[in-house]
C-alpha cells in the first residue's frame, strides 16, 4: 500500500484521543515563607494517581520600559544572587501589598531604581484632583530663589509637568537657575496619555 493510500485510509477514521482527566487538589499546606515567596506543597489527583506537586507564591510585580525622546531605554544595573553577579535589566520590583495598583508600584520602582523625580507644578488644589502617580507636588509661585528642600540633590533627573505646558517651563528655567542640572520638560497633563490618579499624593 503506497502512503497516499494510508494517509486517504486514515482520513476516514476518528482520531483516537485519550481522555483526559482534570486534575484535582485536595489538600495545600504552607512549607516555607520567604522575603518575596511562599512555597506550598499541594497534594492533587493527577491521572487517577496521587503526587505531591510544590506551587509557589508571589503577590506581584511591576516592570518599567522607560524610553527617553532619543530611543534610549533607561536601564539599571542589579545584583542577582541566583547567578551570583550583576545584570542590565529594567527598573522593576515587587507590590508592597496584593492589593497595591501595579501603576504605582512601577512610578515607585522607576523612582527608587532610577533617581527620576516627577515634578508637578501646579498649584495644591489641581494635583489633589488629578495627578500622574508618584509625583510630588512644587507649585510653580512657590519656586523663587532659595533652594528647594523637596529636591535636595541638584543633579537629579527631574521630570516636569503641568497643566498644559506653559508653567512647567517657567519652573524648569527657575530650576536650572538655582543650579538644578538634569530637567526635562514632559508636557501638561491634559495630553498624558498614561494613568492618573487624586489626592494628596
Amino acid at each position: 500500500m503506497s502512503m497516499e493510500e494510508k494517509q486517504n485510509q486514515n482520513a476516514g477514521q476518528p482520531e483516537n484521543k485519550a481522555k483526559i482527566e482534570p486534575v484535582i487538589r485536595k489538600d495545600r499546606q504552607l512549607k516555607y515563607t520567604g522575603n518575596i515567596l511562599k512555597i506550598y506543597e499541594d497534594t492533587v489527583i493527577a491521572n487517577g494517581h496521587e503526587a505531591h506537586w510544590d506551587y509557589i507564591h508571589h503577590d506581584g510585580a511591576a516592570a518599567v520600559v522607560a524610553v527617553a525622546d532619543d530611543g534610549q531605554l533607561l536601564m539599571v544595573r542589579q545584583y542577582r544572587n541566583a547567578l551570583d553577579r550583576e545584570t542590565l535589566e529594567i527598573p522593576a520590583g515587587k507590590l508592597d501589598a496584593p492589593e497595591e495598583p501595579k501603576i504605582e508600584c512601577a512610578y515607585r520602582e522607576l523612582e527608587e531604581e532610577t533617581g527620576y523625580t516627577i515634578l508637578d507644578v501646579r498649584t495644591a488644589q489641581e494635583y489633589s484632583e488629578k495627578h500622574i502617580p508618584g509625583a510630588i507636588n512644587i507649585a510653580n509661585e512657590s519656586i523663587g530663589t532659595e533652594d528647594i528642600p523637596e529636591l535636595p540633590d541638584k543633579d537629579q533627573l527631574i521630570l516636569v509637568y503641568c497643566r498644559s505646558g506653559n508653567q512647567s517651563k517657567q519652573a524648569s528655567e527657575k530650576l536650572v537657575k538655582l543650579g538644578y542640572t538634569n530637567i526635562v520638560e514632559i508636557g501638561g497633563i491634559n495630553s498624558w496619555p498614561g494613568e492618573t490618579v487624586a489626592g494628596d499624593k
